[in-house]
């Protein structure tokens, strides 16, 4: 019962913020509440407040007692939805799937695929040495199994 109250709550609050959404939700046992959020802009201190403040102050401490949590998708996390890989165009990738690894910018997302693009050296088809060329590959979001942004320090 508290599972579908709390998102319940959680789902209006944010219909309120719409730049954000939902990556993960949970009740676990002794009613441990944990919402992990992402937003097309990122996600601040004050819209966790705000979503926390949400839930909480509409539920009933006396009635169920509860604990909350509610944080933003940390920088080295999975990306695990679409959305989050539309707001990471631009950006460095990299991406696993069964039979490969990949590395490259986030050139296109579309409803069933993502494009990285990327640059490698190959051995020229005449002659000696090497020459730079573009590659780019399709994944079908089925086939990831894990993408991460590369952060650059």
């Amino acid at each position: 019962m508290l599972k579908e109250k709390v998102s319940t709550l959680l789902e209006r609050a944010l219909e309120e913020h719409p730049s954000l959404f939902l990556i993960d939700f949970t009740v676990g046992g002794d009613n441990v509440i944990k919402v992990v959020l992402d937003g097309d802009d990122g996600v601040n201190l004050r819209d966790c407040i705000a979503i926390s403040r949400a839930i909480e102050h509409n539920l009933d401490r006396e009635e169920e007692d509860f604990s909350l949590e509610v944080t933003s998708a940390g920088a080295t996390s999975p990306l695990q939805i679409p959305r989050q890989y539309k707001k990471n165009l631009g950006r460095k990738l990299k991406v696993k799937t069964q039979d490969a690894e990949f590395e490259g910018s986030l050139a296109q997302v579309t409803e069933a695929h993502i494009t990285l693009e990327w640059k490698a050296r190959e051995p020229k088809p005449v002659g000696k040495g090497k020459v730079t060329v573009q590659k780019q590959q399709d994944i079908v979001f089925s086939d990831i199994e894990e993408a991460k942004v590369v952060l650059k320090f």
